[in-house]
């Protein structure tokens, strides 16, 4: 058997473990081989985390061919499109995995693998209520979902969004997201010993809230900072709390108005973007995640919390939030248009009337079967069995 996998970006970190993990796997088969097609490297609006620079950056090893060494907005259809069918045609593969629907060349490369009886498996990471729906978007998909042979989904709540967009239950092969857990796992316990000193080299409090992401609207961290003002004012240690806003993003100067008028700036600490195996160091010096999104299909910082043994509070509307918080048990969900909601969990941690310690390792255990090598195995499963 002959796997083509077609990803956008040769910089996606969390996908490049599970690639290298399905490549071990492979390389103790006699008669599977794997390639994947990196059509990019990187998109602009990412740019600022590539971690090129950092003598330290976990490299993975798996067969794989850049298509072209530039952003990915930079990348013609025609380029696309001729780049994959090429590759293509000259690998001879048995099944294909397309990146997703939204790629008018990857689309075109489904009808070629179609025409010439090739399996095609699909991603997704879309959800029902990470946007609205409707419209000939959705009968789009539909047709291009009716022609596919199998999914791999970022969670449930992406495989219940295929289904109801009329695939069969049967073709869902995978329900899971990973990141490197080794890696953050290790990075964070190198941080932990000098958490005190880094504390108060950023001007932190000894506990602290992290949000970890895109400084943007559909993320609702103008809500977040209401709603951790409110907590403070009624937690008996509120001032021995803060928050830390670690990324760049187009919201980060209304965000600093914001603190400034909420009189919170010795509490809330706004930290640039660093590349994700440094992520870490900064959850070292941090008690609880917190992502409060409106919208976001899964939300791997969650994925990285729990590596790292965090609790977290996380938005129903997180693809992950089914699947990874077990509300009570390792954090706690809650609705992002009800801002009294999150004060009251923000609350409950300021006084103590959460163990955090238990919850941290609940964290752990939980995240465990959600590695690149469980992933990896249930992706070649999946391959193995539409070929079948």
């Amino acid at each position: 058997m002959r796997i083509l996998i077609v990803h956008n970006m040769l910089w996606a970190h969390y996908k490049s473990s599970v690639f290298q993990a399905l490549q071990q796997l492979v390389d103790q088969q006699t008669d599977i081989s794997v390639l994947v097609l990196q059509i990019a490297r990187n998109e602009r609006s990412r740019a600022s985390l590539e971690s090129n620079s950092y003598e330290s950056t976990p490299t993975y090893m798996y067969k794989y061919e850049l298509l072209f060494d530039r952003y990915l907005e930079e990348v013609s259809f025609r380029e696309r499109a001729q780049a994959l069918l090429r590759h293509a045609k000259a690998f001879r593969p048995d099944v294909i995995n397309l990146t997703g629907y939204y790629d008018p060349a990857q689309l075109l490369l489904l009808v070629w693998a179609k025409v010439n009886g090739i399996r095609v498996v699909m991603q997704n990471e879309s959800t029902a209520a990470d946007q609205q729906r409707g419209g000939w978007k959705e009968q789009l998909k539909r047709w291009v979902f009716s022609q596919c042979d199998g999914f791999f989904c970022f969670g449930s709540q992406a495989a219940d969004y295929v289904i109801q967009l009329g695939v069969p239950s049967s073709k869902i092969l995978l329900r899971k997201n990973a990141v490197d857990n080794n890696v953050l796992q290790s990075v964070y316990n190198q941080s932990l010993p000098s958490r005190t000193q880094q504390q108060q080299v950023f001007g932190l409090r000894p506990n602290n809230f992290v949000f970890v992401g895109r400084l943007i609207e559909a993320k609702n961290l103008p809500m977040l900072l209401n709603a951790f003002a409110e907590a403070r004012k009624q937690s008996k240690n509120g001032t021995d709390w803060g928050i830390i806003l670690l990324g760049d993003g187009t919201e980060k100067a209304n965000l600093t108005q914001q603190i400034s008028t909420l009189g919170l700036t010795d509490q809330i600490i706004l930290l640039p973007g660093r590349p994700w195996f440094r992520v870490p160091e900064v959850l070292a010096l941090s008690n609880v995640l917190v992502l409060p999104s409106r919208s976001e299909p899964w939300g791997l910082v969650v994925n990285e919390a729990m590596a790292c043994g965090l609790p977290v509070i996380v938005s129903e509307r997180c693809g992950c939030a089914v699947d990874l918080v077990k509300n009570g048990q390792n954090g706690f969900v809650f609705n992002p248009d009800q801002p009294e909601q999150l004060s009251h969990l923000l609350t409950q941690f300021m006084d103590g009337l959460v163990d955090t310690n238990r919850m941290g390792e609940a964290a752990r255990q939980i995240i465990a079967p959600y590695a690149p090598e469980a992933v990896a195995q249930e992706m070649l499963n999946g391959f193995i069995k539409i070929t079948n």
